[in-house]
C-alpha cells in the first residue's frame, strides 16, 4: 500500500470535510424530504433487488438477522432504512450531525424493525469500530467527496470480516458537472445557485476528482485487501432509466468487492 501515499492526496483536510459537512447541513431538511419520497417510490425496489442480488451471491441464503450492515455516508437514511425493513442489523453513520438526525428521524419514522437499525456521526475515513465488525458495507456518492479515500478504503477492509462485501456506487461528478447534460439532474432542480456552485468548488478541491474510475478504484482496493473486486460501470442504466425527480444523468457504477 505505500506506493498509493504517493497519489498527492489532501494533506490538509479539515476546511474540505468541513466545507463538505457544512453543504450537507444546509441540505439537510431538503434532502430528508427527498429521500423519504425516494423510499416509497419504485426507485427503492431497484436499489433493494441490486444490493440484495450482491449480497445473495456472497452469502447464499443466510438470514438476513445474522447479516451485520454498515450503511456508510448515511445521508438521512435511505439505505439503512430500506436494509432494515429487510430484517438486518444495520449502522449507518455519516460526517454531518445533522443528517445523522434527519437519518434517525427516518428510522423513527419508519420503524420498527426487527434487527437493530441506528444512525451515528462518524468519519468514514477513521471508523471506530473493532476489525471484522460488519458482513457488509453499502455506501453511495460518497467517495468522490473523500480527501483520503485510500485510507477509507483501507478502513473499510478492515471492519470487514473475512468473505465480507462491499458495495459501492459512486460516479465521477466533477467531470459530469461539465458535460451538457447535466442540466437535466432533475434530483438537484430545486437545488439553489449558492449550493450548486459549492458543491462545483468542492469538486474541484478533491483530487479524487481528477482520477479515472473506476479503474483506480480497482487497484486500491486489491491493494487493501480485497481478493474480487468487480465493476459494474452500466449500473446507471438499471437505477435511472427514466428522467424521474430523482434523476441523475452522471454515470453511476457500481463497484463489488469481496475481502
Amino acid at each position: 500500500m505505500s506506493e498509493l501515499k504517493y497519489i498527492p492526496f489532501e494533506e490538509e483536510s479539515t476546511e474540505i470535510k468541513n466545507r463538505v459537512e457544512d453543504y450537507w447541513t444546509v441540505r439537510a431538511d431538503s434532502f430528508f424530504a427527498q429521500k423519504q419520497h425516494e423510499l416509497e417510490s419504485e426507485k427503492a425496489q431497484k436499489w433493494l433487488e441490486a444490493i440484495l442480488t450482491n449480497i445473495t451471491d456472497s452469502f447464499g441464503n443466510k438470514p438476513a438477522s445474522d447479516i451485520k450492515i454498515l450503511d456508510v455516508g448515511c445521508g438521512a437514511g435511505f439505505f439503512t432504512v430500506l436494509l432494515g425493513k429487510e430484517g438486518f442489523d444495520v449502522t449507518g453513520i455519516d460526517l454531518t450531525k445533522e443528517m445523522v438526525s434527519k437519518a434517525n428521524k427516518m428510522i423513527e419514522l419508519n420503524g420498527p424493525f426487527e434487527g437493530n437499525v441506528k444512525a451515528i456521526d462518524m468519519d468514514a475515513e477513521n471508523l471506530k469500530f473493532a476489525d471484522e465488525s460488519f458482513d457488509v458495507i453499502v455506501t453511495r456518492n460518497l467517495t468522490w467527496t473523500l480527501p483520503h479515500p485510500v485510507d477509507a478504503y483501507m478502513e473499510w477492509s478492515r471492519v470487514l470480516k473475512k468473505g465480507g462485501l462491499l458495495l459501492n456506487f459512486d460516479a465521477e461528478y466533477a467531470k459530469g458537472e461539465h458535460n451538457l447534460d447535466n442540466q437535466n439532474n432533475l434530483a438537484h432542480k430545486d437545488i439553489s445557485k449558492v449550493l450548486k456552485d459549492e458543491c462545483h468548488e468542492i469538486y474541484h478541491m478533491l483530487t479524487i476528482s481528477t482520477l479515472d474510475r473506476p479503474e483506480w478504484d480497482i487497484e486500491v482496493l486489491r491493494k487493501s485487501g480485497f481478493k474480487s473486486v468487480v465493476t459494474n460501470t452500466d449500473f446507471y442504466k438499471t437505477i435511472y432509466d427514466k428522467k424521474d425527480e430523482f434523476y441523475i444523468p452522471d454515470k453511476m457504477f457500481m463497484i463489488s468487492a469481496q475481502k
